[in-house]
C-alpha cells in the first residue's frame, strides 16, 4: 500500500531518500512507519506554510534514512536531481525524476544547475 502523506509532491527517489513539500505533523507522525529518522528542510521558517515545531518532532525521530524537504518540493527535487545525476551517476531521465514531473525550474535554477554540474566535472578532473 502505498504512503499516504499530506505534503504535496511526494516521492521516493531511491531507497533511502524521500522529497516532498511542507510536511504536516501528521505527516512526521507516519515517517518511521517507512524507516525515515532525518528529515532535511530546504524551507524558510518564515515560510507561508511552515510547520511551527518541525525541528523539535523531527529530531525525536533521530537516524536515517532522509526526507530531504522544502515548501512545494521544488527546491529539493533540484537538490535531489543533482545528487542522483553527480554523485551516483544515474542517467539523465532516471536521474530528473521526480523532478520534471513537479515543475519546469525557471532561467534562474537552470543556470545554477548547469554551474554546479559544471563545477562537479572541473573538480573531478582533478
Amino acid at each position: 500500500m502505498p504512503l499516504q502523506m499530506d505534503a504535496e509532491n511526494t516521492f521516493a527517489a531511491f531507497e533511502g531518500l524521500w522529497s516532498s513539500g511542507q510536511l504536516s505533523a501528521a505527516d512526521i507522525a507516519r515517517l518511521p512507519a517507512v524507516g525515515i529518522a532525518t528529515v532535511i528542510n530546504l524551507a524558510l521558517p518564515t515560510a507561508p506554510n511552515a510547520l511551527v515545531g518541525e525541528p523539535e518532532q523531527v529530531t525525536a525521530l533521530g537516524g536515517k534514512p532522509v526526507w530531504l524537504h522544502c515548501a512545494k518540493n521544488m527546491r529539493a527535487s533540484a537538490f535531489v536531481y543533482l545528487y542522483r545525476r553527480l554523485i551516483r551517476d544515474e542517467p539523465e531521465e532516471q536521474a530528473a525524476w521526480p523532478m520534471l514531473q513537479i515543475w519546469t525550474s525557471n532561467a534562474v535554477w537552470q543556470q545554477w544547475t548547469c554551474a554546479v554540474r559544471a563545477a562537479h566535472r572541473h573538480g573531478a578532473a582533478h
